[in-house]
C-alpha cells in the first residue's frame, strides 16, 4: 500500500491539524473574542481527536488493513498527545495571555543548570509515559482487532520505542547533565 494514501496516516495528519485548529481557535476565542466559555469548550474537544485516531486504527485493522509505519506511528502519536498535549496548550496559553490579555511574560527555561536538568528529566519522564501508552494501545489493538499477522507487524513498535527512549535519554537529560559539569 502506498503509505501516502494510507487512511491511518491521513487520519494522524488530520488529527494533528485538528489539534492545532482547536488549540489556536480555542485560545483566540478566549483571548481575542473574549468568549471564555466557547474557548474552554473548544479546547475541551482536543481529546476527541485521540478517540477518532484510535477508532480509525481499530477499524482499519478490523477490515484487514496491511500494517505499516502509520499503524505503529499512531500509538506513538497518541501517547505523545496525551503526555505532552496539555503542556503544549499551557505553553501557548501563556503566550496568548501575555499577548492579548496583559498576562505576565512567559518564563523561559535556562539553557543549562539545575532548572534545565529538571525540565529535561521531566520531559523524559513524560516520554516514558507516552511510550507506555503507545505500548498499551499496541497490545490492546493487537489482541482485540488485529489478526495474527497484523499483531506480529504491530509489535515492531516496541523496537522503535526502545530506540527513541535511548536517544531521548542520551540527548536530553544525560546530555544536559554532562554539559553542566564542564
Amino acid at each position: 500500500m502506498d503509505e501516502l494514501n494510507n487512511p491511518v496516516l491521513l487520519t494522524i495528519a488530520a488529527c494533528e491539524v485538528g489539534f492545532w485548529v482547536l488549540v489556536v481557535g480555542g485560545l483566540l476565542l478566549r483571548y481575542v473574542a473574549r468568549l471564555r466559555r466557547a474557548g474552554l469548550v473548544t479546547l475541551a474537544l482536543v481529546p476527541v481527536l485521540d478517540v477518532v485516531l484510535v477508532v480509525a486504527v481499530a477499524i482499519d485493522l478490523h477490515r484487514g488493513g496491511e500494517v505499516g509505519f502509520a499503524h505503529r506511528l499512531a500509538g506513538i502519536y497518541l501517547g505523545c498527545t496525551v503526555m505532552f498535549g496539555h503542556r503544549m496548550i499551557e505553553w501557548l496559553d501563556a503566550r496568548f495571555a501575555y499577548r492579548f490579555a496583559g498576562g505576565p511574560a512567559p518564563v523561559k527555561v535556562p539553557k543549562d543548570g539545575p532548572e534545565r536538568a529538571r525540565k529535561e528529566w521531566a520531559d523524559f519522564a513524560r516520554w516514558l509515559g507516552a511510550a507506555a501508552i503507545a505500548g498499551a494501545l499496541t497490545l490492546v489493538l493487537s489482541y482485540t482487532v488485529a489478526d495474527a499477522e497484523q499483531r506480529e507487524q504491530l509489535m515492531g513498535v516496541f523496537g522503535s520505542l526502545g530506540v527513541i527512549t535511548v536517544i531521548w535519554l542520551l540527548t536530553g537529560p544525560v546530555w544536559v547533565a554532562g554539559s553542566s559539569r564542564s
